[in-house]
């Protein structure tokens, strides 16, 4: 398929460009013909996050402008894992590499096509470094990086004085090596990643010109931070995970609908697939009535059904707006309800307790801070049970009472409410 030409200004213009090897050189190459890049992910962990979505959707519009992806889902590095700031990395066993490989090759592989002219193609570069001998690995690889260079890189240099292993020292020889196999045996000639791994990109690039004489390319898209500066990527119960048993599709979709206005355009640039036209269109409404958060609307929207799909995005839609009773509780799936109302908060209660009365249940759950709290709440109107109106603190609830079979809904007002799970 023919290339986009305009593909590099589109890149620029969503900010998605921190760092690049010779730009005018990067420009041309992308607007002349297909490029095959390539973009890492190491199984750290059984599911890919917000950061790593960048990168996806970076190799998505590659592919569509007319460019070839290689996803590499790193069996060997994986075992590994790139320095950090502080601490060394927990070194996983290889059955539980083996099983993350598998399960983030199943997150980045409905984000690409598999057939076409500039069809996808899933590597794992345990296939050209499991059988690499030590001596042939220092003798090929480990001549051409100089250690003065490797102990400037800024992540060793911060970890020199607490201690870095020599196993985490060593990654960057690994990723080079993972580009020059590529560039061989594929005519990879792009890599790109997170601007955490611009000193592995030209350290890949650098080995390919001394070990072969080829000319490649490397850009490095921006770590995505807060107004205050602080990394994005965290929720309430921890990071930003794709995999909806790791992070409900509602929680994932709570999490953009909140995100600052001050940061609404750049994510809107980055993580959506809306044209120029429309998102500047998107920001200008913004901007003269922010209240209404259409831009936070439509990036929930947009993003979680791109990770889990429309019949999702409506779940989280249709839950949150039953929440605060505008809408039907039970017709809620019992996954949404559930993944909602423990990210409320939840309160148990068993069965074989006997049914507390909406009285104590409202004091249990923290709605109201006492009995005769509660009493005052009811008698003022502003009590709901699965969003309607209770008229009596002292009525029993029971089995009818329950949605999904297990779950009831308690509200205060029209803001505060939480959720009560019967075992």
């Amino acid at each position: 398929m023919p290339v986009d030409p305009t593909l590099f200004d589109d890149l620029e213009w969503r900010g998605l460009i921190a760092h690049s090897t010779d730009r005018d050189s990067l420009r041309a190459a992308l607007g002349e013909g297909s490029v095959r890049f390539y973009v890492g992910f190491d199984p750290t962990a059984a599911s890919l996050h917000m950061g790593h979505l960048v990168q996806v959707l970076t190799a998505r519009r590659l592919q569509q402008a007319g460019h070839t992806p290689y996803a590499l889902v790193g069996g060997a590095t994986g075992m590994i894992g790139d320095p950090r700031d502080s601490g060394e990395r927990t070194l996983n066993s290889s059955e539980t590499v083996r099983d993350w490989v598998d399960r983030v090759r199943g997150q980045i592989e409905p984000f690409l096509s598999f057939e076409g002219t500039n069809a996808a193609t899933m590597v794992n570069n345990l296939d050209w470094t499991g059988g690499l001998s030590t001596i042939d690995f220092l003798r090929d690889v480990g001549k051409h990086f100089p250690v003065n260079r490797m102990l400037a890189r800024d992540t060793v240099r911060r970890r020199l004085e607490s201690g870095i292993s020599y196993t985490e020292f060593s990654y960057v020889l690994l990723q080079s090596w993972d580009y020059l196999n590529l560039f061989r045996d594929h005519g990879v000639t792009l890599q790109f990643g997170g601007s955490d791994q611009w000193g592995n990109l030209t350290a890949g690039a650098e080995l390919i010109r001394r070990a072969d004489g080829g000319q490649v390319h490397a850009f490095a898209t921006p770590l995505l931070t807060k107004a205050d500066g602080t990394k994005y990527g965290k929720t309430e119960g921890g990071a930003l995970w794709l995999d909806p048993e790791m992070l409900s599709p509602y929680a994932f979709h709570q999490f953009w609908l909140n995100v600052e206005d001050e940061k609404i355009g750049e994510l809107l640039r980055v993580f959506t697939f809306l044209s120029r036209e429309e998102i500047e269109a998107l920001e200008a409404r913004h901007a003269e009535k922010p209240f209404l958060r259409e831009a936070q609307k439509t990036l929930a929207d947009v993003v979680t059904t791109l990770v889990h799909g429309q019949e999702e995005t409506e779940q989280a839609k249709a839950a949150a707006g039953a929440l605060f009773g505008g809408g039907d509780l039970a017709a809620l799936s019992p996954a949404t309800l559930a993944a909602a109302l423990r990210e409320a908060g939840t309160t148990r209660i068993e069965r074989g307790e006997g049914w507390p009365s909406i009285g104590d249940l409202l004091v249990a759950t923290g709605l109201v801070s006492s009995r005769s709290e509660a009493r005052r709440t009811v008698a003022e109107g502003g009590a709901y049970l699965n969003n309607a109106r209770v008229d009596d603190v002292e009525a029993p609830i029971g089995e009818a009472d329950l949605l999904g079979g297990s779950w009831l809904v308690l509200r205060r007002g029209k803001k505060r409410f939480a959720g009560v799970e019967v075992g």
